[in-house]
């Protein structure tokens, strides 16, 4: 099975000077080794397809073979690294704590402790009001983009 941490130190040194972000890198044990890569305006299909051209030729076949994808983080996917936080920053989110209670609300403020997101909350006998809830990441079990269909 192939280093996942051979394989990250390659895809650092490819992303080193752009804006795309490592989201993460899964290794199977038949060694298909799956990348997930980002930018703040989204990563194209040319830059996977450059990424995956660097990661194939640093990696020896002749050594292991290797099935190799390289692609971004499905839009359902739960936020994994801050970058993705301060992507959707202004999105509405739900976030589900580690006693998995669930919050929805726009993603405001994200910093390297947390992030807080702003709440519609509705009280007894009284409208609407906004509410924000702070979050430190250590709390969160999983982060992820709210879409509506309008």
């Amino acid at each position: 099975m192939t280093d996942k941490a051979e394989i990250e130190k390659i895809v650092r040194e490819f992303i080193k000077g752009t804006d795309l972000f490592l989201v993460g890198i899964k290794v199977s044990t038949s060694n298909r080794i799956t990348i997930l890569a980002d930018s703040m305006e989204g990563i194209t299909i040319d830059e996977c397809a450059a990424l995956h051209r660097f990661v194939e030729k640093n990696l020896d076949r002749e050594r292991e073979d290797f099935e190799l994808q390289v692609s971004s983080p499905g839009l359902d996917m739960p936020f994994s690294v801050i970058e993705q936080y301060k992507k959707n920053e202004g999105r509405m989110v739900e976030v589900t704590d580690t006693d998995g209670m669930k919050y929805a609300g726009v993603l405001r403020n994200v910093t390297g402790g947390g992030f807080e997101i702003e709440a519609g909350v509705k009280e007894k006998g009284k409208s609407r009001e906004t509410k924000e809830i702070s979050f430190n990441y250590d709390q969160v079990k999983s982060t992820r983009v709210l879409f509506t269909i309008k």
